[in-house]
């Protein structure tokens, strides 16, 4: 066999080689995707390309306070950190806020509060006031372990975190339900923004038993029509039209199936309002459509909460 015969059969064989590792890292990171979506119960959650569509919605966003945090609340409230239960082994721990002077002899409904993908800094405990001086035992969880970002690359590293590890905060969420059942709530509901809208969805999903109403602002679709089918609260998502990360389409294509299923789901896209218009952090706010979505909020959980 001629020496050029030789080369030419090595330089296939190692191509070939060279595929296969290729093929085998592809499949590798494919595998690492779908674990971190059956980890998290929720794909469309836990997507690896989720934090990249993020950053580029916040590139130049800062966790500055806006009109959601600085606005005081209703009533006084008072307001403490907490270990509310035990989620796989690790303390879970957040902030809770409930009115000063509750009615007497009465137990307040509770409030899951899940956090914007800046982490759970001041302005999210801020907005956790607002919500107990509603008339609720408003309980924010940490889903970062006591980290918060104050960059764009801090906070698509700490929500990376979690979508590598969403059965802990699952876990989170559950102990957070249980804690407000032992608290006397009579019902409960769950609401977050950004990273913490999505999160809101899939607690309704996750604990659909524990959840009786559920507000998601622009939070990831779920695009699961056996997931959705688990639904039972009442579901109120609010949305930017200019949103471009969660584009306007792929929220019509979730309302649209939760209709199919006969579901609870009351939808608000609002016209010059892009990604994270209300959060508690940030300078994508933006005041009316803020203001009508926070107004919405408080009527909706009045009536499925409270019976109102």
């Amino acid at each position: 066999m001629s020496r050029t015969i030789v080369l030419a059969i090595l330089s296939v064989s190692l191509g070939l080689v060279a595929l296969g590792a290729r093929s085998l890292g592809a499949r590798a990171i494919e595998n690492q995707a779908a674990k971190t979506s059956d980890a998290a119960g929720a794909g469309n959650v836990a997507s690896l390309s989720e934090a990249d569509r993020m950053a580029a919605q916040h590139q130049h966003d800062h966790p500055a306070a806006t009109p959601a945090a600085t606005t005081a609340p209703a009533q006084p409230v008072t307001a403490e950190e907490v270990v509310f239960g035990d989620a796989k082994g690790q303390p879970a721990r957040g902030y809770l806020a409930r009115p000063q002077t509750p009615p007497a002899g009465a137990h307040l409904p509770g409030l899951i509060v899940i956090h914007e993908w800046w982490g759970l800094n001041d302005n999210i405990k801020a907005a956790t006031r607002r919500l107990a001086g509603e008339g609720y035992t408003a309980l924010a969880v940490d889903l970062y372990g006591g980290k918060v970002a104050d960059t764009p690359d801090g906070a698509k590293q700490l929500m990376g975190g979690v979508m590598v590890n969403g059965d802990a905060a699952i876990a989170v969420l559950r102990a957070a339900d249980d804690f407000l059942k032992r608290q006397g709530a009579p019902k409960i509901g769950v609401i977050g923004w950004c990273f913490g809208g999505g999160w809101s969805l899939q607690t309704a999903l996750e604990i659909p038993q524990g959840i009786d109403a559920a507000v998601v602002y622009y939070g990831q679709p779920e695009k699961d029509r056996a997931r959705l089918e688990r639904l039972r609260a009442p579901l109120l998502g609010l949305y930017g039209a200019d949103d471009q990360g969660i584009p306007p389409a792929a929220v019509h294509e979730m309302e649209a199936t939760l209709k199919q299923l006969g579901k609870n789901a009351e939808f608000h896209i609002y016209d010059g309002a892009g990604h994270a218009f209300a959060n508690p952090s940030g300078t994508n706010y933006r005041p009316a459509a803020a203001d009508d979505a926070w107004q919405r909020t408080v009527a909706f959980f009045k009536q499925h909460l409270k019976g109102a």
